[in-house]
């Protein structure tokens, strides 16, 4: 328990969930869509440029920002989407016991995307929530567990095989899993993806932490 406790109190999810830019096919209103492109402009503010001791609260603004933008287009499954990315990094940013409520309620915000359309911002919710499912610590704390994270992980690549989130999260939970043979391939093949529109300053965050776990695996083969 107190190692479980000590895990919770260091939580942090710094590696930071993203999505991408929203499909012309889906049909979101323009207002939704104005309020998408900010929360996704916003939080790549935050997450990557602020400094550490400004995040939690520029992060607990947006999520603020974001429940509103549900509330005004519940049926829209980007917004849930994006609302449990906001929360997920507010977890990571505020850390502490208190991180995991938010971390609980970005699960249901994911999950309500799925229900809506799997396959809102190129299966963007499998990511986030695969992502969730193996940094979140296990009962009893937490509802971690590592075997669902590889299904959701894997989920998310059918729908979107060359994005740079789903192959980056998914070389970070094999990384962390000590599977570094497997998990080299597939940050590079996160690193060689293209470029996401509007999105320019996510992924150099990103490639940032891509470069960061190719390091690591180097020096653990």
């Amino acid at each position: 328990m107190k190692n479980a406790r000590q895990h919770l109190l260091a939580i942090a999810l710094v590696a930071a969930l993203g999505a991408g830019a929203a499909s012309p096919a889906l049909a979101l209103s323009e207002g939704a869509r104005q309020q998408l492109d900010g929360i996704q402009a916003r939080w790549a503010e935050v997450n990557y440029k602020l400094p550490d001791k400004q995040r939690e609260a520029a992060f607990a603004e947006l999520a603020q920002q974001a429940a509103q933008a549900v509330a005004a287009e519940p049926t829209a499954a980007e917004l849930h989407i994006w609302h449990g990315i906001v929360l997920s990094t507010y977890a990571g940013a505020k850390g502490g016991l208190g991180a995991l409520d938010l971390v609980k309620k970005a699960r249901t915000e994911l999950e309500e995307a799925l229900k809506l359309d799997p396959k809102a911002l190129d299966g963007s919710a499998y990511t986030s929530l695969g992502s969730l499912y193996y940094q979140v610590p296990g009962w009893p704390l937490g509802f971690g567990d590592d075997a669902k994270a590889e299904t959701l992980l894997k989920q998310a690549l059918a729908i979107n095989p060359d994005g740079i989130d789903p192959n980056y999260f998914y070389g970070d939970f094999l990384l962390r899993k000590k599977r570094y043979a497997q998990a080299r391939p597939v940050l590079e093949k996160a690193l060689a993806a293209p470029d996401r529109p509007g999105r320019a300053a996510a992924d150099e965050g990103r490639r940032g932490e891509i470069r960061q776990r190719l390091k690591e695996i180097e020096s653990k083969l």
